[in-house]
């Protein structure tokens, strides 16, 4: 646990026995830890070094109060880390004027195979400072959403992510569950009727085009620096933002039909997921596919909004479900 502090496995087994022991010898702690004494002698000469053990003039260890040693150690860490992040923002500028008139071959790398594209894809998320965005279309060749594990990391930083769905991605097993666990992890999400390509940005930095496979077999994909071409996936990402259907899921979705209480006067949490994939574009089929209902029980809750709602046709009900917040999550207190 303490490796991301620079110690080693040793370093971090004899201290957690000098906790208990105060006072301890190196053959006493050899044998509480069941290591050899020459990896102690050395763990300890590390503590000693690092402040977070005392030796006493007779031989004796002591660990120092973790509060106070691991503090100051974490407190290092954060300030080289501040100190990195300062020096890649230089290194950036600096690789951006080299680049500047560089060759062809210099603002573009071919990647091929799927450990090779999934690493990059990765990559290119975990390189972001301020935003990611990306067009997500099917087959999923290298990554598919719900493996990509720097998604929650990236985040975690305050970067922003927009994706924009191909609208057959909706019919995908399970996507619907990953886009609502993408929408609570603070993901923008929109659906286009058909997306151009695979496409990933990274600030204006970096972007990564999956292209069709190789005469191998193998797919391919190409890695794009700063450059003219990136300044046109840029815009091509935006122009499709502006365009694409934003896309909510209100609420967690039972996978069940709930009880509905006769005589009510608003959508269940359910009918309003239904409504969320209807006005995305998804056929009644898949939308009762993703939300694990029959389509005759789709079909029957739509015919009780339109009820409700006073109007005949699908069209009618779109309308009044966007007028009136129906694919929204609830407020307390209001129907």
């Amino acid at each position: 646990m303490l490796d991301v502090l620079g110690l080693e496995a040793d370093d971090e087994r004899v201290y957690r026995a000098l906790l208990g022991r105060p006072g301890s010898t190196a053959p006493l702690l050899s044998d509480a830890c069941g290591l050899a004494q020459d990896p102690v002698d050395t763990a300890l000469c590390r503590l000693v070094e690092w402040g977070l053990a005392i030796r006493s003039a007779d031989g004796e260890f002591t660990a120092a109060p973790p509060t106070m040693a691991l503090g100051a150690l974490i407190s290092q860490r954060r300030d080289g880390l501040r100190a990195a992040e300062h020096a890649l923002v230089a290194f950036a500028e600096e690789h951006r004027a080299a680049m500047t008139g560089s060759s062809i071959v210099d603002l573009i790398e071919v990647v091929t195979g799927v450990d090779a594209i999934r690493h990059r894809y990765l990559q290119v998320q975990q390189a972001a400072r301020t935003q990611v965005r990306t067009f997500i279309t099917a087959p999923f060749v290298a990554l598919p959403p719900a493996e990509n594990t720097a998604e929650p990391v990236v985040i975690g930083r305050g970067v922003r992510f927009r994706a924009v769905l191909d609208r057959g991605v909706l019919a995908e097993p399970g996507i619907v569950h990953d886009a609502a666990d993408a929408l609570r992890n603070g993901v923008q999400l929109r659906v286009a009727d058909q997306l151009p390509m695979k496409l990933i940005l990274a600030d204006a930095e970096l972007g990564l085009v999956p292209l069709a496979t190789t005469p191998a077999g193998d797919p391919g994909a190409v890695l794009l620096h700063r450059s003219g071409l990136l300044d046109a996936m840029d815009a091509l990402f935006e122009t499709v933002w502006r365009t694409a259907h934003p896309f909510e899921l209100p609420g967690p979705g039972p996978e069940v039909e709930p009880v509905v209480t006769p005589g009510a006067d608003g959508p269940t949490d359910l009918d309003r997921r239904i409504l969320a994939l209807l006005l995305a574009g998804v056929t009644d089929a898949t939308a009762a596919l993703q939300l694990g209902l029959s389509p005759r029980t789709l079909h029957r809750r739509l015919r009780r909004l339109m009820d409700i709602a006073g109007v005949r046709t699908r069209m009618q009900l779109g309308g009044h479900a966007v007028r009136h917040g129906w694919t929204e999550p609830p407020v307390p207190g209001r129907t």
